[in-house]
């Protein structure tokens, strides 16, 4: 990174911690446009159960990524990382500082550090994976990965259903494993200069803010959401389809579980994955980014934050210019 690249501001964290609220307050203080860095917030469908911006939030100031793509059509990080340097053009050309705010680790690091080219894969290995993921489950895919493409499996989690099934697929339709591709070389960095903000609350904190927001999202229209989509009748295997909440929701529906036991496993599910999302920053600081300010505390919005913490933020950000 050179500093004759325009600047931009990562706003990383787990879920429930106050991401979406910093990235706001900060957008209106220094002029900016907050892009979604979420991979379940792209889904139009999902504006309750994935927390987006409110319409209200969004007329504040200007907001891309967010309900762009039908859930009907999964997302890929290619696709993400495309758009959101389009994105950030756009802010450049309006004068506007890009403040890219999300959980998801892989879409910041295929922007901050480059994305593996990997060629399309075939449909018919896309649905192969599926088939085999539906008929047996993740564990026995991962078994079958491990036998094929060993370094990968290795790599992965046998329950992370949705990157084996990725991993199978790749391997099945090119003949080669992710992590063969992944040595391959790529896109590079993107032509920015990036600052990061990490947001690290106490697991406490966190628990506490996802078994509140839950308790908001049922109020606020999440079964019908889920309904909704339910009646699409779309591929259980798609992302929107795991998003948290969906799961549970869709089963209650169902009549399959009991609206306490589908509240307690999506709060549970959603703190086991916050705890993976912090796991993960921590051990992959963004590279090339020239600083990692980390706020240690749940917040919602800057305002809430103590006067250091405060004052520390706003300086960082302002010596990106």
């Amino acid at each position: 990174m050179t500093v004759d690249q325009p600047p931009a501001l990562l706003v990383a964290g787990p879920t429930a911690s106050g991401k979406s609220a910093l990235a706001l307050a900060l957008a209106e203080r220094l002029g900016g446009t907050v892009i979604n860095t979420d991979s379940m917030q792209v889904y139009r469908e999902l504006r309750v159960l994935t927390a987006r911006p409110t319409p209200e939030e969004e007329a504040r100031v200007p907001h891309g990524l967010y309900g762009v793509r039908p859930a009907a059509e999964a997302a890929s990080v290619a696709w993400w990382r495309s758009a959101a340097l389009a994105e950030m053009a756009r802010a450049r050309a309006a004068g506007r500082l890009p403040i890219l705010c999300g959980g998801t680790g892989m879409y910041f690091a295929a922007l901050v550090q480059g994305l593996t080219d990997i060629p399309p894969v075939p449909a018919r290995a896309r649905q192969e994976a599926r088939r085999l993921l539906a008929a047996h489950g993740p564990a026995a895919l991962h078994a079958r990965l491990a036998e094929v493409d060993p370094d990968t499996a290795a790599r992965l989690r046998p329950s992370d259903s949705q990157r084996v099934a990725r991993a199978y697929e790749v391997w099945h339709g090119t003949g080669r494993g992710l992590v063969a591709w992944q040595a391959g070389g790529g896109t590079g960095p993107a032509p920015w200069r990036f600052a990061t903000i990490l947001i690290d609350p106490p697991r406490e904190a966190l628990r506490a803010a996802i078994a509140t927001r839950w308790a908001a999202m049922l109020a606020a229209g999440a079964i019908e959401e889920v309904r909704a989509l339910a009646e699409q009748g779309l591929d259980p295997a798609l992302p929107a389809m795991r998003a948290h909440g969906v799961p549970e929701l869709a089963a209650m529906l169902a009549g399959r579980m009991t609206p306490e036991d589908a509240s307690r496993r999506a709060i549970l599910n959603t703190g086991q994955y916050t705890k993976r999302q912090a796991t993960w920053f921590r051990h992959h600081p963004l590279a090339d980014t020239p600083r990692v300010h980390t706020i240690h505390a749940r917040i919602a919005g800057i305002a809430q934050l103590s006067e250091s913490d405060r004052a520390g933020i706003l300086s960082f950000v302002d010596r990106m210019h």
